[in-house]
């Protein structure tokens, strides 16, 4: 048999057709799977009809019930007694309310009347009856008519007794079974009238239901207050408080539902700020309706610590949870609620035991805190309106609102709000020179819940908040140092301290900055940083921890010395140290090799390059803070909240303090305590960002810390307070080398987000400070070294012959010629540029341009635009008179353009080397830096105008008298031009208020606003050559001594070897030693060039090369080389011996750097006539 018959089978009394034994089995499977399938679905829809029999049964049963019980009500002729309440009223009541309102979450009108007629006949069983709760008042003598008035007083207790069984809540002392009745029907009860509160609302609902609402209110308090109940007697009055105690148990317990339907009543009332025009409700019954329902929420408290009959005492804890998440969580709460029932919602007895178990809970319920926009901080402004409540445990205050904030951000991050964005808040912080009051105005309109978090969080935005904490730990640690005793109590041995203040302010930063990113925390840290003493206290504080042991710092001659106690972990240290240094440099190693693609061996041989050193080695040990050294990593939990709130709160103040109060008045630190807060950032933030920062939860602080760091930096850069080791100390050890420095400093700029998660490379962007300028100079040029190869290897670069770009100028006209051509290059610049000259005569000049051309018409460019007659720039006031725009530039015809087009003649100029014998303003470096620019330095722009902005600062009259708005006077081109500081500045007046404001107004004007236009325009033209993040190398002096070299003097020895000869010169020329050095005897030299003074061979240097200072790495780099060229002028032999000498004048070709030097035979004769060529400011035309 085949194989294909073999697995065949045939069917009892099939055809001749057969199938597969697979296809058999398959086919049983999915036919026993049908008749599952089947099955079930006969079942379920079986089961579907029961629970609609069911449903429809139990609506027809209410329904015949509701009916039966609207005519027993209403025509009913029997005595209402207890009995009959709870078995004919209430049973029947209950079953149809509960299946008809109840389950469905709405209330019909025949429901609404039905609830009105059982509540009203219910209220009127309980007060049928008077107490009778007076009787012997103790053991006396009694006459005959006092035995007669008790005789009729028991008389008439019988007859009470009989009528007490038509008080409903007499059941609740009666026998067991009744007991357990009414017990049951109270709390169904309670659930209904709840629900009817939930469901209330008093804005839009009609008076039938907020008439049903108070009548609900109304037996649900008689409910659970004995003293509403007429029927007690002295015998059962402890029976009915245990009875009482247990409902309001059940009422405060997860199953009675009371915060969550108080919570949805109280959301749904009205501010008072809202109109109340449309309102169906009274005042009076909306206030019934809201003080019964806030004696509700109070009422689990006050029965807290009484003991109970019944399993299961009610738990205050839970009580006190809901109340926090379900009451104090709800916005704008004090608006809603009448004034006169605040206080009792923020009674000690209230607050307390919500603090304590808030305290001690191990899990928030973070799913109710988070859920309907709700704020998670208790500290509601109903709460504090001024003052905190009387007698309030101000260390339980603080421990909560902690564990509350500490667990909101936790939650914040997990659902991804806190983002990386948080520079663009802390840019708004640092462009915000002068304090903002943040008064809120926001829309407070309800039905659109615009949350203002400013109006949620407004005390912990207010002075007297913080102050109130800090004199209470104040007192509380006084008792404690002047009662030994107290330290036993409770209450005292967890007292207030300043950590606990820094734990609450470092949240409330981070919070502020997450939910309300328009104006970030700006409100606290105004506060914080104008608060007396609380910057002095944190600093205290952190340095006991940073700088332990006696510690002093002093200057001599810029250097520090220093005398610091050692430790026994010294060595331990060092050798950790070491090998942390070491592993820094093995993963630079690594991470380059990966960037750039090079061998070891490629690293090694660009890293054999020596480093200079501005400062002695052991002055280094001095400003590197050892506990810090690892960085954010190595510090507790603790000293990293205190360094965060401390710089966040300096780095705001630093914005608005004066350099009269930093270095004259030197408040609110001395100028030695301003060095130690610099050296701890500069150690903080450096290691921080080489051996990675620690993740997430340390960006806080470490962009706390590198804004103060910077701001700092800046100000030693404008006035300097601190040594130059003093920055250089973090990285003496394991700084990269200044090729793989440059290279990384290249890849990660583009990716800065990046560059700060990478350890060891972060702290090129970060800290580019702790490289000495000449390394930094050397990073540049390595800069523009990888940015040449890469144009090379892209086929951009436009080198000799056809594909340089050739321009042709007048000498007449070099900036309109220079402007028409080159302006419309962009990026092209870069590329080899040839000059071909015109005389004024209209004559080409002869000559080919091997760059010495290009670079005469590049300085002689930057000479005719830069002076301040050709209208784009003009020079400051005070004595260094530097260069800024002409803000009368903007309405000269293409003056923007032109102030473009100059920032590219810069930019070329720093990209070919170039030197440029001016220097810019430091003010209009921070723009071309995107820097923001403080008060302090208007007096590096205009020192009569800071002089009388400081005046008008510390005036201790009235302002007013000086007659000042916010308005400023330009004038330009003949006219005049008031411009306003702010919105409606011609009416605003400066008063003593508001003085701070002007001040910080005019010099934001003065140093941002107004020239910005044009610093923008010279900033595009400059990063068309120049990349950004290649300026960010360097501040504003440094800048100045990138474009036009390096100090007012010249290194001789490095000009000599680094100077070549021509036309018949060597070394060993007669004229050339008498230029450096001549020796008339073998102890007597004549030195012509050595005995100038420095600025002679400035001038000398300018003479050459058309700038006065030597290029910053020395003159290896000047391009093109220095030359001394000879120009052969005979004399004869007896001439010379008579004392005549070469009379032709030496000359220069500066386009060439070339000396052009006659053959001089007289050390005198040379220094004369040098001197006379140098001081006539003339080149080609000396002869």
């Amino acid at each position: 048999m085949d194989d294909h018959r073999k697995h065949q089978v045939s069917l009892r009394g099939a055809s001749a057709r057969e199938i597969t034994r697979d296809a058999l089995l398959e086919k049983v499977s999915q036919e026993r799977e049908l008749r599952n399938y089947t099955r079930r679905a006969t079942a379920a829809a079986i089961f579907i009809q029961r629970v609609w029999r069911r449903y429809n049964v139990i609506k027809m049963v209410a329904v015949q019930l509701q009916e039966e019980w609207e005519t027993l009500v209403n025509h009913h002729s029997v005595v209402m007694t207890r009995t009959w309440i709870s078995s004919s009223l209430l049973r029947p009541f209950l079953f149809f309310i509960t299946y008809l309102s109840i389950r469905h979450q709405s209330i019909s009108t025949r429901d609404v009347s039905c609830i009105r007629h059982c509540f009203k006949i219910l209220l009127e069983s309980i007060n049928s009856t008077d107490s009778w709760m007076d009787g012997p008042k103790g053991p006396c003598a009694m006459t005959i008519i006092d035995l007669l008035l008790l005789r009729f007083l028991h008389k008439e207790r019988i007859k009470q007794q009989r009528d007490s069984n038509m008080n409903f809540c007499s059941l609740a002392t009666g026998t067991p079974e009744e007991r357990r009745i009414w017990a049951y029907e109270a709390q169904k009860l309670i659930s209904i009238c709840l629900f009817i509160l939930s469901e209330c609302d008093t804005h839009s609902g009609g008076q039938d239901t907020v008439v049903l609402s108070s009548m609900a209110m109304r037996l649900i308090i008689v409910l659970t207050d004995t003293k509403g109940w007429k029927s007690i007697t002295v015998d059962n009055f402890q029976d009915a408080d245990r009875v009482v105690k247990n409902l309001v148990r059940f009422m405060g317990s997860r199953k009675g539902g009371l915060y969550p339907c108080i919570r949805k009543y109280f959301s749904k009332l009205d501010a008072p700020c809202s109109s109340l025009k449309n309102s169906v409700v009274q005042p009076d019954e909306r206030f019934l309706i809201t003080a019964s329902a806030i004696t509700l929420a109070l009422r689990p408290f006050q029965t807290a610590n009484l003991d109970f009959t019944e399993p299961g005492p009610l738990n205050v804890q839970y009580a006190a949870e809901q109340y926090c998440v379900h009451i104090l969580t709800i916005p704008w709460l004090a608006q809603r609620l009448p004034a006169v029932l605040l206080p009792a919602m923020k009674h000690m007895s209230i607050l307390s035991p919500c603090l304590q178990a808030l305290l001690v809970m191990t899990d928030l319920e973070k799913e109710n805190i988070k859920g309907d926009g709700r704020d998670a901080s208790i500290s509601d402004t109903s709460l504090f309106q001024g003052q905190f409540t009387q007698g309030l445990n101000h260390m339980l205050y603080v421990h909560v609102v902690n564990i509350l904030a500490e667990n909101l951000l936790d939650w914040l991050e997990n659902v991804g709000w806190i983002r990386k964005d948080n520079q663009e808040i802390q840019e708004n912080i640092e462009t915000s020179a002068n304090p903002i009051d943040l008064a809120c105005s926001t829309d407070t309109t309800f039905g659109s819940m615009k949350m203002s978090y400013m109006d949620l969080f407004r005390p912990v935005c207010q002075q007297w908040h913080l102050m109130k904490l800090l004199t209470n730990m104040k007192n509380v640690a006084e008792i404690i140092k002047c009662n030994s005793s107290v330290p036993n109590n409770l209450e005292y041995t967890r007292k207030l301290e300043l950590l606990d203040i820094a734990y609450l302010y470092s949240y409330m930063l981070r919070i502020f900055s997450v939910l309300n990113p328009a104006v970030g925390p700006l409100p606290v840290l105004n506060m914080l940083a104008f608060t007396p003493g609380f910057l002095v206290n944190l600093w205290e504080a952190l340095e006991s921890y940073i700088f332990p042991g006696d510690v002093k710092f002093s200057e001599d001659n810029d250097h520090c010395k220093s005398k610091i106690c050692t430790n026994k972990n010294d060595g331990a240290c060092e050798k950790k140290q070491k090998q942390t240094s070491k592993d820094g440099g093995n993963k630079w190693v690594t991470m380059l090799q990966k960037i750039t693609g090079k061998s070891q061996m490629d690293v090694d041989l660009v890293s054999g390059q020596a480093r200079t050193s501005q400062v002695k080695e052991d002055t280094f040990d001095v400003w590197d803070v050892e506990p810090l050294r690892c960085g954010p990593q190595g510090i507790s939990k603790d000293i990293s909240c205190l360094l965060h709130l401390f710089c966040a709160t300096y780095s705001h103040l630093l914005l608005v303090l004066d350099d009269i109060e930093f270095y004259e008045k030197q408040v609110p630190f001395t100028l030695e305590q301003q060095r130690r807060i610099a050296s701890m950032l500069n150690t903080l933030v450096y290691n921080g960002s080489s051996h990675g920062s620690g993740g997430e939860q340390n960006r806080p602080l470490m962009d706390a810390a590198v804004r103060c760091l910077h701001l700092l930096y800046e100000r030693d850069c404008r006035h300097q307070f601190c040594p130059p080791g003093l920055w250089l100390s973090p990285a003496r050890n394991n700084r990269p080398p200044i090729a793989e420095a440059a290279r990384t400093h290249e890849v990660l700029s583009a990716k800065a987000d990046d560059a700060l998660t990478i350890p060891s490379m972060a702290s090129v962007i970060t800290t580019t400070h702790v490289f000495p300028f000449e390394e930094r100079v050397q990073m540049f040029r390595e800069f523009i070294k990888m940015d040449k190869f890469s144009r090379k290897m892209a086929g951009e670069v436009a080198g000799p012959g056809s594909r340089s770009i050739e321009v042709v100028i007048r000498r007449g006209h070099i900036v309109e010629d220079g402007f028409q051509q080159l302006n419309y290059l962009g990026s092209r610049l870069k590329s080899c540029i040839h000059v071909s000259f015109v005389s004024e005569c209209g004559l080409p000049e002869a000559g080919l341009d091997y760059g010495g051309l290009f670079k005469e018409f590049l300085t002689d460019i930057a000479k005719a635009a830069f002076a301040p007659e050709y209208g784009l720039f003009s020079q400051t006031s005070t004595s260094d008179r530097l260069l800024i725009p002409n803000t009368a530039a903007r309405f000269l015809e293409n003056g923007t353009q032109m102030i473009e087009f100059l920032g590219k003649v810069v930019g070329k100029a720093l990209y070919e080397g170039i030197l440029l014998d001016y220097s810019f303003s430091h003010v209009f470096i921070q723009k071309l830096l995107g820097r923001y620019s403080f008060l302090d330095e208007l007096s590096t722009l205009d020192l009569e105008l800071y002089r009388n902005l400081m005046y008008v600062k510390n005036y201790d009259g009235d302002v007013k008298e000086l007659s000042l708005d916010f308005t400023v006077t330009e004038e330009s081109l003949g006219k005049r031009h008031i411009i306003e500081l702010k919105p409606g500045g011609k009416d605003a007046i400066v008063t003593n208020e508001n003085k701070l404001q002007y001040v910080h107004a005019m010099a934001d004007y003065k140093l941002n606003r107004q020239m910005l236009p044009l610093s923008n325009a010279f900033y595009r033209g400059l990063t068309d050559l120049i990349s950004p993040s290649w300026l960010k190398l360097f501040n504003a002096s440094e800048f100045n001594q990138l474009l036009s070299g390096g100090n007012h003097d010249i290194d001789i020895t490095d000009l000599r070897n680094n100077t070549r000869y021509t036309g018949g010169y060597t070394e060993g020329s007669r004229t050339v030693k008498l230029f450096w050095e001549w020796k008339l005897t073998t102890s007597i030299a004549c030195h012509v060039i050595a005995d100038f003074e420095p600025n002679e061979r400035c001038m000398l240097l300018k003479f050459v090369t058309s700038c006065s200072r030597a290029p910053l790495l020395g003159f290896k780099h000047l391009q093109p080389t220095f030359t001394i060229h000879k120009v052969a002028c005979d004399v004869p032999l007896w001439a010379t011996i008579g004392g005549h000498d070469v009379e032709r004048l030496p000359s220069a070709s500066t386009c060439y750097n070339t000396l052009k030097l006659p053959t001089y035979k007289r050390p005198s004769t040379l220094r004369a006539k040098l001197l006379y060529a140098i001081n006539s400011n003339a080149g080609f035309e000396l002869s």
